[in-house]
């Protein structure tokens, strides 16, 4: 496991908006919410002070445990199993003080979707690139298979998990083809669906694989993606120090109009208090848009294909 390769995506980018180097904030807590192969995670390490604490949380058992091996012996990380929907609990777990629980953090980074290790790993299931059971669990020792979830969900709704995730046009014809073919015999590898898949599309979009939307819109319903991402950023958000940083990588539409609305509606007083002399400290806005969105330069992407969707948005913590 430990072959797959891995490179951060916007790096730099990332390092700067959580500016750990300026003042003091290299003696402060930093949260990487989803630490997949440690990329982001050892850039920070090598620019916190003695003092500064890291906590990387990772729902995938693999990547926590080849981190624990990475970066064996230094005593400022703390690496949990868990998924981040459950962020504060998972870092709870690591920081018993309630005061750096609520908020004392200098940064939080958060780098969503799925690896290169996992996408990698044909046993994990995630793509049509290599076949591998039909799995797509980030945690795969919990919860359904995605080849246990296609025998058993509806037509109905397959197509809109297609329709609504994937942003697929042939989502009907796909959802269709599916139920067919699970008829005849379960639907077990990557390599079974894709060629469902591409048999029900009649028009392929140029250099797509007509697999990919609903690759991922399969996958983000098996882990509850949109969903952890809501409940995280809020958990985030209440752990953020006064000019603390919340930066998080997104690589589709869907994943970033998350964020970008999470951003835009705390960066705006509650609308029920429009216009009046006195705002509560509750309806307050919570935080401040730093720049817009960020993209890769051109030369990354030469290095890194998969760096071609990725959009970063970073935002500040106001003082309550």
């Amino acid at each position: 496991m430990t072959g797959f390769a891995h490179t951060p995506v916007l790096l730099d980018e990332v390092l700067a908006a959580l500016a750990v180097t300026e003042g003091s904030r290299s003696e402060g807590y930093y949260l990487d919410a989803t630490f997949g192969r440690g990329g982001h995670s050892a850039a920070i390490l090598q620019r916190l002070s003695s003092a500064g604490r890291l906590i990387a949380v990772d729902r995938d058992v693999t990547a926590v445990s080849v981190g624990k091996v990475m970066f064996a012996g230094d005593v400022r990380l703390q690496l949990v199993h868990s998924d981040f929907g459950q962020l504060r609990q998972a870092v709870q777990f690591a920081v018993r003080d309630e005061k750096i629980l609520s908020g004392g953090f200098t940064g939080v980074l958060f780098d969503l979707g799925v690896s290169s290790p996992q996408l990698d790993d044909a046993s994990r299931g995630f793509s049509f690139m290599h076949e591998g059971p039909l799995d797509m669990r980030m945690d795969n020792t919990q919860g359904i298979t995605a080849a246990a979830w296609l025998q058993r969900i509806s037509e109905s709704e397959l197509f809109r998990v297609i329709r609504e995730y994937g942003e697929e046009k042939f989502a009907k014809r796909i959802a269709r083809a599916v139920v067919n073919a699970r008829n005849e015999q379960p639907i077990a590898t990557t390599a079974q669906l894709a060629a469902i898949i591409a048999g029900a599309v009649p028009v392929r979009e140029p250099g797509k694989h007509p697999a990919t939307r609903t690759f991922q819109a399969i996958r983000i319903h098996i882990n509850s993606e949109f969903e952890q991402i809501k409940a995280a950023l809020s958990q985030a958000l209440e752990m953020l120090a006064p000019g603390g940083r919340l930066c998080v990588i997104s690589f589709h539409s869907l994943e970033d109009r998350i964020v970008k609305e999470f951003i835009q509606r705390n960066s705006q007083e509650d609308p029920v208090y429009a216009g009046l002399p006195d705002v509560p400290a509750h309806a307050r806005p919570k935080l401040r848009k730093l720049r817009g969105a960020i993209h890769p330069s051109d030369a990354e992407i030469e290095r890194n294909p998969r760096a071609r969707s990725a959009i970063l948005r970073v935002a500040e913590r106001l003082a309550a």
